[in-house]
């Protein structure tokens, strides 16, 4: 069930994090995963998915410790989805945490959760 949750919320949490700056894949994977699993192996078709819906613009960034990175930035559209989602996701909590609130399971005395 996490995982289903997971994919479900994946595009608003990359681009909540870019909305506070732009980014890299890998440095993007090493933010979320302060707070959530995700690998490497995510991410990248992920943000073509993203750049493909123009939620995101790419630039090539030189690196003096390889090759040039690329950097991903939120557009407009990117911007006003974002918004969207965190509505809908905020919505939707509410929904569950309220039936959550009123589904009145209690455990009974030396039964084990």
């Amino acid at each position: 069930m996490k995982t289903q949750l997971k994919k479900g919320t994946l595009d608003m949490c990359v681009l909540a994090v870019l909305a506070r700056g732009d980014s890299y894949a890998y440095e993007l994977v090493s933010t979320l995963a302060e707070t959530m699993e995700i690998s490497e192996g995510t991410i990248y078709p992920l943000m073509r998915r993203l750049q493909a819906e123009a939620w995101v613009s790419t630039y090539l960034v030189e690196s003096s410790s390889g090759p040039p990175r690329k950097y991903y930035s939120l557009t407009g559209t990117g911007r006003r989805s974002l918004l969207e989602m965190e509505d809908e996701w905020r919505s939707f909590v509410d929904e569950v945490n309220g039936v959550l609130g009123q589904s009145g399971i209690k455990m009974n005395p030396g039964e084990n959760p």
